[in-house]
């Protein structure tokens, strides 16, 4: 089984902190959705035998901007080139001020009829002085609004918040959890806010205009997250993400469990898990107009492709693995599908790690704790190389 990614890159104005790839010049559906309808054509091809989909999942970008019709041609495109019969969920990222009025609920009516399972909602915060500094399109009274209508929707709906956004009260943070959990959010990402290159906030940063919270502030967010969610019902099944039981996000968990996710559109990327000991992966050029120039004049629009080995794939499984909190990193898997035996090869870091309370080793199992999850990329890299 596999996931299909679909990246829609367009976005009406520039967020600071985001590195993915956008655009926010007029957006023209026709050529986009003909593009997606090309490259599914090619991609289910070679895949649609191999690679039955079981989620769905539209990202970038932002999705809730394609209109009814270009919503349906995108979907369509996935139902009619791959093997959709198994198909558990279909996902679409949105954006609260989309959702909102008599355009809102017609976009709403349209995703559901498309089949539509799940919205994840950009919300970042609930505070209009938070989203004025992220530079986002909406406004607290919309990301009110838009949660609860595609709530009513939808029903399985996932709001992302972001902490650690700079001289933002403890309070305002705490609030942001709670509106989320009352409006009826099943399931909650957490990201704390990362100065990435060639973002508006890492130039932020580097002029002074800006100061980062320091890790302590970080770490107590998180902590205090880790332990407001799980009172209120959630599981903290992934460091990032908390979700009613039931309500784990299937697409995110291919990519955590090392399954084959296969990608469409600009800047997209694709997992192939050829064998054991090989896989592949690749990645779209990052343009929509070379993009949509490649496919329609007849050429393939991968920018790169590389061949992982046994010694890379075994790395990642260990990193992926480990950012499985509550199923943890499987030892016997990872013996059995990587010729890795972390108990005997990282025996000395495991100790460590343990005693410093980072890390829980069961028989077969290793999970991280919350306080390890908060350093998750220290912890992970002493176990792998």
């Amino acid at each position: 089984m596999a996931g299909l990614y679909i990246h829609v890159p367009f976005c009406s104005q520039r967020c600071v902190y985001c590195d993915f790839y956008f655009t926010t010049t007029r957006r023209d559906e026709g050529p986009f959705t003909r593009a997606i309808e090309v490259e599914a054509e090619r991609l289910g091809h070679e895949y649609q035998g191999k690679a039955p989909l079981r989620t769905l999942y539209l990202g970038g970008g932002t999705p809730s901007l394609l209109t009814p019709d270009a919503l349906a041609a995108v979907v369509g495109a996935a139902h009619g080139h791959f093997d959709t019969k198994a198909l558990e969920e279909v996902t679409v990222e949105a954006n609260p001020e989309d959702l909102v009025g008599p355009e809102g609920a017609d976009w709403l009516r349209a995703a559901r009829a498309l089949g539509v399972t799940r919205l994840s909602l950009g919300v970042q915060s609930f505070f209009d002085d938070d989203l004025v500094f992220m530079n986002r399109a909406h406004d607290a009274a919309q990301a009110e609004a838009g949660v609860e209508a595609a709530v009513a929707a939808i029903g399985e709906v996932s709001v992302d918040l972001i902490f650690g956004v700079p001289d933002q009260p403890f309070e305002h943070w705490g609030a942001n959890l709670q509106k989320a959990v009352r409006l009826g959010a099943a399931h909650v990402s957490t990201y704390s806010l990362t100065v990435e290159e060639r973002t508006p906030l890492h130039k932020m940063v580097a002029l002074g205009r800006v100061v980062p919270e320091g890790d302590e502030t970080l770490r107590e967010r998180y902590l205090f997250t880790h332990e407001y969610l799980l009172g209120q019902g959630f599981e903290h099944y992934e460091i990032s993400s908390f979700a009613r039981p039931g309500h784990r996000s299937q697409h995110n968990q291919s990519y955590w469990a090392h399954e084959t996710v296969l990608g469409l559109g600009p800047s997209a990327h694709s997992f192939w898990r050829e064998t054991r000991s090989r896989g592949w992966r690749w990645a779209d050029v990052a343009h929509l107009g070379r993009w949509q120039g490649l496919l329609l004049g007849g050429e393939s629009p991968i920018e790169w492709r590389e061949q992982i080995g046994p010694d890379e794939l075994a790395d990642e499984a260990v990193l992926l693995g480990l950012r499985r909190l509550v199923d943890g990193l499987d030892l016997d898997v990872l013996e059995r599908d990587y010729g890795v035996d972390l108990l005997t090869d990282r025996r000395a870091e495991l100790a460590a790690l343990e005693g410093a309370g980072l890390v829980d080793v069961r028989p077969g199992r290793v999970r991280l704790t919350v306080e390890g999850a908060a350093v998750a990329d220290a912890v992970a890299l002493r176990l792998v190389g």
